[in-house]
């Protein structure tokens, strides 16, 4: 089931009588394909959760419109939109067992849809496999794990065949190792249900690992929709290619001026064509090559050993950030004691960025 996002817009009032109203999402345009599972990304208040509230029904727009297909459900309420939700808090009946929670929204069914109850129970047995806890059935939620409720959350909503999934920051509770298996879990089940899902998240590794398209959400503006590796490799502004890479991309102040970009004293690269300006550079970790002869000089801190590469830490008068992170591979060999370290630059790996509007140059 495609969903088709037109001009969609939530205003909220201002809890000061006097001042304007707070929006929420902004003309939020987009057409998000049948069976793909996306990534809505973005700092906390960025208008993300609101956005999937007005695609769920939970939240009325201020304007535009929701189709679910070619029907229009803007005004339709949550429960005849058809769509399955599963929060961060998994929402259980503690009361009901594992079975009678996925069970739960079918015994809600009428008319031509209403079920026996030994066809829900083969429903609730058949959607229990599918997410791997059909041995738990009999259990109450306090017995099960903290992935175990997820999955049991994801059953439920799964059950009824929803047109649509919506997730709204489900391994937020989750440790880490656990996060990572159950995202794999969740790509897994998107991709034998083949239903459209919508996953919230502020974790850009979370949504970038499983998402068929991302979505980069600030101030409730949409800043970039595309593929993960691609939204990474070409950031439209400063703001996504610092949101997206851990270790974070290295920023520093710079300017072009006679075709070679000037880090401090230093032309590190080629800017032929470029306009003469101040910019932002940014530099991804893996951008740096350790090299004797290299035209960028930065004053060494400590190597950190990571197995298979190094990050190595310093400093710059330029930069922006509390250090520049180089991550390079274990093979470079760095003497004890030493004070700069040279690097030569990867240019698919160095961004412009425009000094006052922060738009990519």
């Amino acid at each position: 089931m495609k969903v088709v996002l037109e001009n969609l817009t939530k205003r909220f009032p201002s809890r000061s009588k006097k001042g304007p109203d707070v929006t929420a999402v902004d003309h939020f345009n987009f057409e998000i394909p049948d069976g793909q599972l996306i990534g809505l990304l973005g700092p906390s208040g960025c208008g993300k959760s609101t956005t999937l509230n007005l695609i769920s029904g939970l939240e009325t727009p201020t304007e535009g419109r929701i189709l679910f297909g070619e029907e229009d459900v803007t005004n339709l309420p949550p429960e005849e939109r058809g769509v399955g939700l599963v929060f961060q808090n998994y929402a259980l009946y503690p009361h009901l067992t594992v079975e009678e929670n996925i069970i739960f929204p079918l015994q809600n069914l009428k008319g031509d849809k209403k079920m026996t109850k030994e066809a829900m129970h083969q429903k609730a047995v058949e959607t229990a496999k599918l997410v791997q806890i059909d041995q738990l059935m009999e259990r109450k939620p306090k017995e099960l794990s903290g992935g175990q409720q997820q999955r049991v959350a994801i059953a439920r909503a799964l059950v009824k065949i929803p047109r649509v999934l919506l997730l709204d920051e489900p391994l937020s509770n989750l440790d880490a190792r656990l996060r990572l298996q159950t995202r794999e879990e969740l790509r897994r089940i998107q991709r034998e249900t083949g239903v459209t899902t919508i996953f919230v998240t502020h974790d850009q590794e979370e949504a970038m690992s499983i998402s068929d398209l991302i979505i980069v959400m600030k101030d409730g503006l949409v800043h970039q929709i595309g593929k993960p590796q691609d939204v990474y490799d070409e950031p439209v502004n400063l703001f996504v290619a610092q949101f997206l890479g851990t270790p974070q991309i290295n920023v520093f102040g710079g300017e072009i001026r006679g075709g070679k970009v000037y880090i401090g004293n230093e032309a590190v690269m080629d800017a032929e064509g470029k306009t003469d300006r101040k910019v932002w550079v940014g530099i991804r970790p893996e951008g740096f090559i350790p090299d004797p002869e290299g035209p960028f000089t930065c004053d060494m801190d400590r190597v950190e050993v990571m197995g298979r590469d190094v990050s190595v830490v310093s400093t710059h008068p330029e930069m922006t950030g509390r250090c520049v992170r180089s991550i390079v591979s274990s093979e470079n060999r760095f003497e004890p004691g030493q004070e700069t370290v040279k690097f030569r630059l990867k240019p698919n790996k160095v961004f412009l960025f425009d000094r006052e509007s922060e738009e990519r140059v």
